[in-house]
């Protein structure tokens, strides 16, 4: 069997804090699963035990021992996800939640998801307009 190319060796600090990590309260999931992954590899654990015991892929084993290799206990933090930009930036999404928070539009009880979406166009808070309409939609 060749020998492991991220070989996870923690300093006592960085044990210490794994361990605090566990024992603390409230913290994300995959994140104690990454600290579970670190300590036991650092005990020497081979990654088909550690996968086995904590019931999950020996990818995300790998991937874990790699990332801790790379960057340290950043390993235990979520990286950007896959997936399409939001169409919204932070100001745009801010005035889009103070649109839905203010007065009903006239003749209305309420705000719609299309009438905020044809407001997101009017006021352009988006280079891609947001189109909620279908070719049946109902004109208010």
């Amino acid at each position: 069997m060749p020998t492991k190319k991220y070989l996870v060796t923690l300093t006592d600090e960085e044990r210490t804090q794994l361990e605090q990590l566990l024992r603390g309260g409230i913290t994300a999931t995959r994140k104690v699963t990454r600290a579970r992954i670190l300590l036991k590899a650092a005990d020497g654990w081979r990654d088909e035990q550690i996968a086995q015991a904590l019931n999950i892929g020996r990818a995300t084993v790998e991937r874990t021992r790699q990332r801790f290799v790379e960057g340290n206990l950043a390993a235990l933090d979520e990286g950007p996800r896959p997936g399409s930009r939001p169409k919204l930036d932070a100001e745009a999404q801010a005035r889009l939640i103070a649109e839905a928070c203010s007065a009903a539009p006239a003749g209305r009880e309420r705000s719609t998801l299309q009438l905020l979406a044809d407001r997101v166009v009017q006021l352009q808070l988006t280079a891609r307009a947001i189109c909620l309409s279908s070719p049946n939609r109902r004109q208010a």
